[in-house]
């Protein structure tokens, strides 16, 4: 079993780093295998739009979310860890985000991974970047784990956060503990919708 963390920060060594790092120990613990990746010096250009992925499964952009695709179906977990800034997920977490939409393609799909979310904030967002997340990983008909939410700035800041670090201890855990479940989104159910049954004629 593999868990995957992804920094969505531009600091390779921030708080998002430090609390993605300690869930992988919570992971490791239990017996996974886990891979902390981070955005901090990557180049991941923003989606152009094109919509080919749909039909071929690939992006036909070059560059370093090509590596990350292939981490991604690798993992039976992925922790998507972001920085606040301005109210919301970092840029960086948007772009891979966007370029994800890969993922409508079967040979692409996320589908039936357990996902979990770290997000840390100086000031407001923290709700915002946490339910953005989470809806990716419901529309990618993953399996939602539990978040760790921090308020801390100076990067280490949330070393000190006691109750937090074990939160995202626990949550490394939770996700070992999700995937063994083996759990398998309905066949049914599994073809991509883009606004759940709110289209007009």
């Amino acid at each position: 079993m593999k868990i995957l963390a992804i920094s969505c920060s531009p600091r390779k060594e921030g708080n998002t780093a430090t609390l993605l790092a300690e869930a992988l120990k919570g992971a490791q613990q239990e017996g996974a295998e886990v891979e902390l990746y981070s955005l901090s010096g990557k180049t991941i250009k923003p989606c152009d739009g094109c919509r080919t992925c749909n039909e071929t499964g690939q992006c036909h952009i070059k560059d370093d979310m090509q590596e990350l695709y292939q981490k991604l179906l690798e993992a039976d977990g992925i922790i998507f860890g972001t920085p606040v800034y301005f109210y919301n997920m970092a840029s960086q977490a948007k772009a891979i985000i966007d370029r994800m939409i890969v993922t409508n393609h079967p040979d692409m799909s996320l589908a039936n991974k357990v996902g979990g979310i770290v997000a840390v904030a100086g000031s407001f967002g923290l709700a915002s970047a946490v339910k953005d997340l989470y809806f990716y990983i419901i529309s990618r008909h993953m399996l939602p784990a539990n978040y760790v939410a921090a308020y801390a700035s100076p990067p280490g800041d949330v070393i000190k956060l006691k109750k937090c670090m074990r939160a995202a201890f626990d949550l490394g855990r939770q996700m070992v503990a999700l995937a063994a479940k083996k759990f398998e989104y309905p066949a049914e159910f599994m073809k991509p919708s883009i606004a759940y049954g709110t289209h007009t004629k």
